[in-house]
């Protein structure tokens, strides 16, 4: 794929950076160097979310001035991940940012009645847009309320690979985690997004669905 090809598809982009995220993130998070790579491919995460919301009719700007300061952290925590003021504080700047850009991924699938190839990409790319803010609001939780707000166990903490799993679990309503909220902050959340994630799948993929339908009525 070149990158004019990814040029314009920004949605397909963002959603290809965040999956590699996603692999990459068992190798990297074992050592010194691997969790300063970490820091960059946050780095590039947000970089390309901004870059991405600019397509969207959202406010550019708005993400910008979010994820600006959220790039410093992000680099603080790969070396400092036991640091709880600098966790919760990159938290703080991440989770907002993510769910500014998922509300811009809404907005570009809603805008008018085309769908198009970069749309498609566009409700992958939302959908884990919100993983990641709730694995960020998850790691808020576990700051303030301690380890035990997600079971952890001999009162350590769940690492944020962790908590993004459990946050994918919940939002897909597929159940499959090892990882549980015990105390009520930490279930309250829980159930914030295992609601959200049920209606994203029931409006947008209705919406897909009638639009496609529509398009082929008026084809034929």
């Amino acid at each position: 794929m070149n990158l004019r090809l990814l040029g314009r598809h920004p949605s397909a982009t963002l959603l290809l950076v965040q999956l590699f995220g996603v692999l990459a993130y068992p190798f990297l998070d074992q050592s010194e160097p691997g969790r300063a790579a970490l820091g960059m491919v946050g780095t590039v995460m947000v970089l390309v979310a901004i870059w991405a919301v600019r397509f969207t009719p959202a406010l550019g700007w708005v993400a910008g001035v979010l994820g600006v300061p959220a790039l410093v952290f992000s680099f603080l925590e790969a070396f400092n991940p036991d640091t709880d003021w600098i966790v919760l504080t990159n938290a703080l700047l991440h989770a907002p940012f993510y769910f500014y850009v998922s509300y811009a991924m809404l907005r570009y699938l809603f805008h008018d009645d085309d769908v198009t190839t970069d749309e498609l990409y566009c409700t992958g790319a939302a959908f884990t847009v919100v993983a990641w803010a709730f694995a960020y609001v998850f790691a808020i939780v576990q700051v303030l309320e301690g380890p035990a707000a997600f079971g952890g166990a001999d009162g350590a903490d769940r690492t944020w690979f962790e908590l993004l799993y459990l946050s994918f679990a919940n939002l897909t309503s597929v159940g499959l985690s090892d990882i549980v909220p015990v105390l009520p902050h930490a279930r309250s959340v829980v159930m914030v997004e295992q609601m959200l994630g049920v209606m994203y799948v029931a409006l947008v993929v209705a919406r897909l669905v009638g639009l496609a339908s529509a398009r082929a009525t008026r084809r034929m």
